[in-house]
């Protein structure tokens, strides 16, 4: 199989992953995925491995294979990993699960390197773009930065107890995070570098986004700029499209008859892929706010995708 250039691929409560062809809306490989939901997909920097967060465990699949067969199982967690991601070198991987915890794996051993107690379930982990500091989000309201240098739990906040975090991310440069919760609302901070690597959030902003759930948040890449924009996808059916500056609406992106649980920038930020419990996944062009392409052949919601289209980092 000659490797595509766009890796584009969906999961479903019907117990299957699906890989696209991004342009023409075929699918062309599908996974069976029996032994649980899959609640997150992350492609490999060098865009060979995909990463299926289950439950418990999490299970890395060859991308140009056609083996139904994962290449490698993480297996310490004992509840639904939310949040899976990869350092930027693709040498190591970070989870976070609803038993409270937050892991690093070293991607060539099985088994755990590190683990961090956030003491609730954990629905979302982000890293920094520095590489050396985890963000996690979890059910009863907590932010936490843990410094992988010094090991620790370095700085904890709570924008509104009781409230979930489901989602937070970080922009490439560093400079903002933003957090969403179970109210629809956002919270964006700005992030100051303190005298040490401990990172400072000062708020900025507070944006009521939807009136139901936010169920993913998503700043815009690098290769946006000078476009700057945070897409919140919401269990209200739409994704919203907001400018990061003044935080205005810029679109409100409407076609899924569900929910709305992912969302994906292509790496220009022109294209976001949207997955949804109407069991499609779509791909939408942010400068006119139409959906070009449905991805149908789910038979149940699609909750998570994944996309990976920008060039892989050059081998040392």
């Amino acid at each position: 199989m000659s490797q595509p250039t766009v890796i584009l691929a969906t999961a479903s409560y019907d117990h299957t992953i699906r890989f696209w062809e991004a342009k023409s809306g075929r699918c062309y490989r599908t996974i069976q995925y029996p032994d649980s939901q899959v609640n997150r997909l992350e492609i490999t920097p060098d865009k060979r491995f995909l990463a299926a967060a289950g439950n418990p465990h999490i299970r890395l699949f060859d991308v140009n294979s056609n083996s139904p067969q994962p290449v490698m199982s993480y297996d310490s967690h004992t509840n639904n990993v939310m949040a899976v991601g990869f350092q930027c070198d693709g040498n190591w991987m970070y989870s976070g699960s609803e038993d409270g915890t937050v892991k690093i794996w070293d991607l060539r051993a099985p088994g755990c390197q590190r683990e961090y107690e956030s003491r609730a379930a954990v629905n979302t982990v982000v890293l920094h773009p520095n590489q050396t500091e985890l963000i996690s989000g979890d059910q009863n309201g907590n932010i936490r930065v843990w410094d992988l240098t010094a090991n620790s739990c370095s700085c904890e906040l709570v924008p509104e107890v009781d409230t979930a975090v489901r989602s937070l991310t970080v922009m490439w440069d560093g400079s903002l995070v933003v957090a969403a919760n179970n109210h629809g609302t956002c919270y964006v901070w700005r992030l100051l570098r303190g005298t040490q690597t401990m990172t400072n959030f000062e708020p900025l902003h507070k944006l009521q986004a939807h009136k139901g759930y936010i169920l993913k948040c998503l700043l815009s890449p690098e290769f946006c700029e000078p476009h700057r924009y945070l897409a919140t996808a919401s269990s209200d059916h739409t994704v919203k499209i907001w400018n990061v500056d003044g935080f205005t609406l810029e679109k409100t992106l409407i076609g899924h008859q569900r929910w709305v649980w992912d969302c994906v920038f292509s790496v220009d930020g022109a294209y976001l892929i949207t997955a949804s419990s109407d069991t499609t996944a779509r791909l939408w062009s942010m400068s006119t706010g139409e959906d070009i392409k449905v991805y149908q052949g789910h038979h149940k919601a699609t909750i998570c995708c994944a996309l990976h289209d920008g060039a892989e980092p050059a081998t040392s």
